[in-house]
């Protein structure tokens, strides 16, 4: 009777079993464990078994290693500096190289080397016309300025005259066998105002510098004219010009008191010319002058001269 039940129990058991697997998907893989978390069995609050702490939550003792890669402490910036000043400085020994560079090389840029505020200028030149194909007239003029600031001046000037007929005045007179239509300039005189808005050096052969600047010219003045009859039994005329003028002009600085100055000039204002009809007034220069062509001109002359300057030296009122 006891084998039956033994049977029995044992068939009960086997058929359960096949139940059991035949239930179960044959294509579906076990899944994988889940990795296991590694609790610190030491640490405060804990016991090997989860304890009290770890019904709590685990506690302050607790570590979870979560595969976290360690970082580097913080650097101590007073200890770095610490550790240089004690290893001391480092000193190359052996020969040293020397290369081609030397002091001399090294240019340095020096501060302005002629001031010229407060200071007075006197400029004798001379010069020529530029734009005048009949007639050529050469100057010698001279000016008298004072720099009010080391950019703004204001100077008169005078100039003197001398007329020589050039070439085209006889080839034209041959020609047309008449004389042409000319003017001789005697003085004129101006009040200019100069400004410097450049201002620079340069080197000459890498061994000096020569200091230079560019000054600009406005004025206005007056001048005389005389009128070279075509006819020499009738006597010329005169007239009385106002003759604006503007221009430019550069300045080369050799010593403290001495400069070199080259520019080009152009004075402007209406001439009156003789009439081509001055047989009909004869002698009379009151009606010829008063019947004369007006003509706008521009005498473009080139000057050059030589400055000095007063008082012969100066002063820095600035720091270096």
């Amino acid at each position: 009777m006891r084998a039956f039940h033994r049977n029995v129990t044992v068939f009960v058991g086997l058929a359960l079993m096949a139940a059991t697997a035949s239930a179960a998907p044959k294509d579906k893989k076990a899944p994988e464990p889940e990795p296991e978390i590694e609790i610190d069995p030491t640490a405060e609050g804990g016991g090997a078994d989860g304890g009290e702490g770890g019904g709590e939550g685990g506690g302050d003792g607790e570590e979870i290693d979560m595969g976290a890669e360690e970082t580097a402490p913080p650097s101590d910036l007073s200890a770095d500096l610490a550790a240089s000043e004690a290893s001391g400085p480092v000193v190359q020994t052996g020969e040293l190289k020397r290369t081609p560079l030397s002091w001399q090389d090294i240019l340095v840029v020096v501060r302005k080397p002629f001031l010229k505020a407060r200071r007075t200028e006197l400029r004798p030149f001379v010069g020529t016309t530029m734009n005048d194909n009949m007639v050529r007239h050469n100057v010698i003029g001279g000016e008298l300025a004072y720099y009010l600031t080391d950019v703004l001046a204001i100077g008169v000037e005078g100039m003197y005259y001398q007329a020589g007929f050039r070439e085209p005045f006889d080839l034209i007179a041959r020609q047309a066998r008449r004389l042409p239509t000319v003017n001789e300039y005697k003085w004129s005189a101006a009040l200019n105002f100069h400004y410097v808005p450049v201002y620079g050096k340069f080197a000459v052969l890498d061994k000096s510098l020569v200091t230079w600047e560019v000054a600009f010219t406005a004025g206005i003045g007056a001048g005389q004219s005389e009128v070279v009859p075509r006819d020499t039994k009738f006597p010329g005329f005169t007239n009385l010009l106002i003759m604006p003028n503007i221009g430019a002009n550069m300045r080369f600085f050799l010593t403290k008191w001495l400069t070199v100055n080259v520019g080009i000039r152009d004075y402007i204002f209406i001439d009156k010319f003789e009439s081509l009809d001055r047989e009909m007034y004869g002698t009379d220069i009151d009606m010829a002058k008063q019947n004369g062509e007006s003509t706008l001109i521009n005498n473009v002359m080139f000057q050059l001269g030589i400055s000095f300057w007063l008082p012969t030296s100066f002063e820095y009122t600035t720091f270096r």
